[in-house]
């Protein structure tokens, strides 16, 4: 793996993080559900982060004081358990960090809090983007797969009363998206939405966002002339 290093700016803050080849790198999604879980979470628990990337979600709450003892993280990439446990040696905390699917790591476990920072976005659009940078991203055509199987298995690994965060970004069947999660649990509840313009490298393909939205696929809101994007994030329990 080759190590490179950026820097994460969170509430006025660096963090420097190790990342390297499939490693994602935080975006204002990882901002967007830090206020949502500090916002929320007053006391420390046990938390599991799904698609923990680099880390920085895990590091920062360990550090607010609301990790139960070590943190929990896991991600697809190989590189990306690779990069977390440099990073938390760093800076001096703990993690258990598992390589593996979704919930394919944890059999078995239950927690307190577990915060969904797995892809979101429609699957041609994150080929598109420049947030993957080559890292796989199994979304579907509407961008709902990975969030769905989140949602349809997080009960079996939360404990009682136990919480899960979860972003859902316009740039996929948004509808669908809620519909499941609020079959899944009895309180649903948005937390934090965010608006940012569309990427411009998108726009090279706006015809063929219109025909997906026009399918239901994504949702495409314009202002002024100008394309715009949400990011939501919810509260399962």
């Amino acid at each position: 793996m080759t190590n490179e290093t950026i820097i994460f700016e969170y509430k006025n803050k660096n963090y420097e993080l190790i990342v390297g080849d499939g490693v994602f790198i935080p975006t204002a999604t990882t901002k967007l559900l830090l206020d949502s879980v500090l916002a929320d979470v007053t006391i420390p628990c046990s938390i599991l982060e799904l698609g923990c990337g680099a880390g920085v979600v895990g590091l920062i709450l360990s550090e607010r004081g609301v990790v139960n003892g070590k943190f929990f993280a896991s991600d697809l990439s190989k590189s990306a358990i690779h990069a977390v446990m440099k990073n938390f040696s760093k800076y001096e905390f703990t993690v258990e960090a598992r390589q593996g699917s979704i919930f394919d790591p944890w059999v078995g476990d239950k927690f307190d809090v577990i915060v969904d920072d797995i892809s979101g976005v429609a699957e041609t659009i994150a080929k598109k983007s420049n947030w993957f940078n080559g890292i796989p991203c199994a979304s579907g055509s509407d961008g709902t797969l990975l969030t769905q199987q989140v949602l349809a298995n997080a009960s079996k690994y939360l404990n009682k009363g136990g919480r899960l965060y979860f972003p859902v970004i316009s740039l996929s069947n948004v509808h669908k998206i809620i519909k499941s999660a609020k079959k899944e649990f009895g309180s649903v509840e948005l937390i934090k939405r965010l608006e940012w313009p569309m990427p411009t490298e998108l726009y090279a393909d706006i015809e063929q966002l219109k025909i997906a939205a026009d399918k239901g696929e994504i949702i495409l809101e314009s202002q002024f002339g100008m394309y715009t994007c949400y990011t939501e994030i919810y509260r399962a329990q």
